[in-house]
Parts: C-alpha cells; structure tokens; sequence
C-alpha cells in the first residue's frame, strides 16, 4: 500500500484519480480548496478509513508524508481560470514550487498534471512533445497557459539541479461525468444546452477541432505514466488522436439526447486555439496506451450524469 497524495483531488479528474487509486489498495489524501472542486464528487469516499481529505490552497506549503503525489490542482476551465486570473497563475507556479519541495524532502515520485494549452494555438498539426507552441504571453488565456509552461519548467528545473523523480503529462481535453455544469467547456455546454432543450452556442463557424478522451482513459494513463521507470520525466501527451469539428460534436449531442435544440453561432473567442490534436506517438511506445472508449459511449455516460444531476437540481 502507498500513501498517495492527490491536489485538486475534488475536481472532476482528481476525484476519478482518487478513486482509482482507492480501487488499487492505495491510502489517499486529497487536498482541495474546493474553488472549482466539490464535495459532492468525493462524498462517496469519505467514508473509505483509507481516505483522507484536507481542505488546503497549494499556493501555501503543505506538510504530510507521503510515497507519491498526483499535482492536480489548478482551475482549468476558461470561465474559472479567467475569474481570478492572479490566483490561477498563482496555483499552477506556487503550487508547483510548494508541492515539487514536499517532493524534494520526501524522497517522493511526483506527477504534474501540464495541459494541451503550452501548445497554444499551434502552427504543427498535430501537436508531438518536442513542439515548443506558439502561446500568447500577455493574452486573456495565458494565466492558465503560461502557469502551466512556468510550471513544466520548475518540475524539469527540480529534475536536473535536484535529481527528483518527476513525471509530466500534457491532458488535452477530457471529459465524463463529474464535469462542472457551467466550467465553460465545450461538451458540458453542449449537453446541458441540449438537455434543457437551449440554443446550442458554436463559437466561430464551428470548424475548430478538438480531440476528446473520456476521463477513465485519461486515469489509466496517469497511473502508467506514474509507474514508469524513474529515467523516463516525459512530458507526454495524453489524449484521444481522433478529431471532431465542434458542429461535428454539436450535432451528435443533440441527436442522442434527441433534443429539439437549434444551433446558434456566435463570435469565436479571443486566442481560441484552432486546431488541438494530440500526436500520441510516445504515449504508445512507453506506456503501451491509447484511448478505449470512443466518443459516442463516453458521451452517453457524460448525459446520463447530467441528465441526474439537472434532475436532482430542478427538484430541489
């Protein structure tokens, strides 16, 4: 049994993660601040005597003992991270530098949870690691960007001045259920719209694309990556290959929710990337992984969630 430490673990990934790792025989901590993250998505697993949940920000030191940590923490929707743009880059650099020093004193195997978004909106399609991006350091986006450059750098910095055991995954979009209902992102938007029989909002022409990996996948990963052997730093991308347009995706919400929503266009975004695609390469070589579950069954499950959860709110 590890004792594992999770940040960000009432999020909609650290929650999955949590659980995974409790499935796995491991002893939890989970640290939140619950500004993004909820209750409601580690409630089932407060009473597990191997769960432990800390109310605690990163961006102020932590102490605990533990063998492994999983750097979750950040808000990673544009409506979120844009709210206190400050605080957002605050999280991902802060936080990289008090949870890599936990590490550093604990002897502990570390895993930075790095984004799509270092990529910006890029000119190589699709996107391999050695792709530096073209970001925008000054931009509405760049304090989720930039924070999460700044922090792939401290993590590399920790790895050659202090020989850390670090690991770093690049998560393009993901999704399932737990996903926030109102973070902004494309699929929760677009099956809570289609659910309440809304508009459904396409930014742009709806050509931009995006390439979707269902959470239980992305956890899968997460946990090879951890477990592979301590030469091996990464970054790796971790992500599904396969590319929707968003009128692609618009239109399969709406047909299996079977929804009577229109679309509607609207202008696009300032620094939406254009095209997000990963290249996988890596990912198959050293952690012998790529996405199982293919869109449609992953959005099935995703609706299901919501369709309870809009369920639960409407009668309360």
């Amino acid at each position: 049994m590890k004792k594992i430490l999770v940040t960000g673990g009432a999020g909609f990934l650290g929650s999955h993660l949590c659980e995974r790792l409790l499935k796995e025989g491991n002893e939890v901590i989970c640290v939140d601040n619950f500004f993004t993250g909820s209750k409601e998505n580690i409630a089932h697993l407060v009473g597990n005597p191997y769960f432990e949940l800390i109310r605690h920000d990163v961006t102020f030191p932590l102490y605990v003992e533990v063998d492994q940590i999983y750097n979750l923490a950040c808000p990673a929707s544009p409506v979120h991270y844009q709210h206190d743009p400050v605080q957002t880059t605050k999280t991902s650099v802060h936080g990289a530098i008090n949870m890599l020093g936990l590490a550093k004193r604990l002897n502990a195997r570390i895993l930075q949870a790095s984004t799509s978004e270092v990529y910006g909106d890029p000119e190589v399609h699709p996107q391999t690691e050695s792709y530096w991006g073209k970001v925008n350091p000054i931009g509405i986006r760049s304090c989720y960007d930039e924070g999460k450059r700044c922090a792939e750098t401290l993590f590399f910095d920790y790895h050659r001045q202090h020989h850390l055991a670090i690991k770093v995954v690049r998560i393009f979009n993901t999704y399932g259920p737990r996903m926030h209902p109102h973070d902004g992102r494309v699929v929760s938007n677009f099956i809570v719209q289609a659910l309440k029989g809304e508009e459904i909002t396409i930014y742009g022409e709806g050509n931009q694309t995006r390439s979707f990996c269902y959470v239980d996948d992305l956890v899968e990963a997460m946990l090879r990556m951890m477990a592979t052997p301590a030469g091996f730093t990464g970054p790796v991308n971790i992500g599904n290959p396969i590319e929707f347009t968003m009128l692609e995706l618009a239109e399969k919400v709406v047909s299996l929710v079977k929804s009577s929503s229109k679309l509607v266009f609207c202008p696009l975004p300032s620094d939406d990337p254009r095209q997000r695609q990963p290249d996988i390469t890596l990912a198959k070589k050293e952690l012998d992984w790529q996405p199982q579950i293919n869109l449609e069954n992953g959005l099935k499950s995703t609706i299901a969630y919501f369709r309870k959860t809009l369920a639960i709110q409407s009668a309360g």
